[in-house]
């Protein structure tokens, strides 16, 4: 069981780097042990929740992300594809909903939106909404002004990575600074919606990156409620193609990591889960994750298949977790109005930086 929503002793911001640093070099079995006792504090452990991912405007993206097959920079071969319409969003809303998706996030590979985009998103966050799901997107950089248009639409969760470290950052992106990406995630606290934030890993990175990814993470107040943790999957014709894999090890401490940290974040795998064994993930749940993109595709690469995914929580015993939306219905609460993007719990993002 969680604890009460006013009672996170173990909440805190004001983690320094050598703290984050001394972490990853516990041993391992004392890393896990930690992680999952705190784990037990907030979450039910054998709980995780469920979210669906669609590309609704996929290519031509005028970043230069080099993990990103989306870039018009990198030629991956990727088809352009326009915004998607109202109801053929729906349509995989609804297909996502009916093979046990408690939350449905939409991703456009834009910089930024222009204003007469949003009305598209904001008809798609409602009918969405309206089928009971709870409903995140990931569309770039943020106006406060488009940030509100998106909370009057009900939008619960906006994702928006910082990717890496600081340090690290313009190794990885030279098209929009880090400051950027805050200046985005601010705007969207401003609005009363939930965030999901979070990075990549086995970009090259040292191992003080990934620390200081996840200290930056952790000194936002609030955490970020969502926590994607991208492992790269490398795609043909990016720069980062050949980049040298993290160890699964280190991809679990950084999980690990990750939950001692933001004790009451979830804390979601997300790309690269296709090259990852049973085994490996079942130690990421152990150490901490609780949260899964489910389905086949995260934006535009590969993901484990739902029944994959069924028959891998089924071993271990884990069973889904009902949404905010399906628990407020089961209370006779009102789901779906725009208080419930300004509640705080939960998180996505894709492959293009899921």
């Amino acid at each position: 069981m969680s604890v009460a929503a006013n009672d996170h002793p173990h909440v805190r911001h004001d983690w320094r780097r050598e703290d984050v640093e001394a972490l990853f070099r516990l041993p391992f079995n004392d890393l896990l042990f930690r992680a999952h006792s705190l784990h037990r504090t907030y979450f039910d452990p054998n709980r995780v929740q469920l979210s669906t991912l669609l590309s609704i405007k996929t290519g031509a993206c005028p970043e230069d992300c080099a993990y990103c097959p989306q870039s018009v920079r990198n030629d991956t071969g990727l088809p352009r594809e326009a915004l998607m319409e109202v109801e053929a969003v729906l349509e995989a809303a609804r297909e996502a909903k009916a093979n046990g998706a408690t939350r449905f996030c939409m991703g456009a590979a834009w910089r930024s939106p222009k204003d007469r985009d949003l009305n598209k998103v904001e008809a798609m966050v409602r009918e969405v909404k309206a089928l009971g799901m709870e409903t995140c997107v990931t569309l770039g950089m943020l106006k406060p002004e488009q940030a509100g248009r998106l909370a009057d639409a009900g939008l619960d969760y906006y994702n928006h990575n910082i990717d890496t470290s600081p340090e690290f950052y313009g190794s990885i992106i030279t098209t929009r600074t880090y400051e950027d990406r805050l200046n985005t995630l601010a705007n969207v606290r401003d609005a009363g919606i939930k965030v999901c934030c979070g990075g990549i890993v086995g970009m090259g990175e040292q191992d003080k990156d990934r620390a200081e990814l996840l200290r930056q993470l952790a000194i936002m107040q609030p955490h970020p409620e969502s926590v994607p943790i991208n492992n790269l999957v490398q795609v043909e014709g990016t720069p980062l193609k050949g980049a040298e894999e993290l160890n699964p090890i280190e991809f679990v401490r950084t999980i690990a990591v990750a939950r001692i940290l933001m004790p009451k974040s979830h804390v979601r795998l997300s790309a690269g889960r296709t090259e990852m064994s049973d085994e490996m993930q079942a130690l990421c749940f152990f150490a901490g994750a609780n949260s899964i993109f489910y389905g086949d595709r995260l934006l535009t690469t590969e993901n484990p298949q739902n029944l994959k995914d069924r028959a891998l929580m089924a071993r271990l015993g884990i069973e889904p977790q009902a949404g905010e939306v399906a628990e407020a219905d089961a209370h006779g609460e009102v789901a779906g109005c725009a208080s419930a993007a300004q509640a705080a719990s939960d998180g996505p993002h894709g492959a293009r930086a899921a």
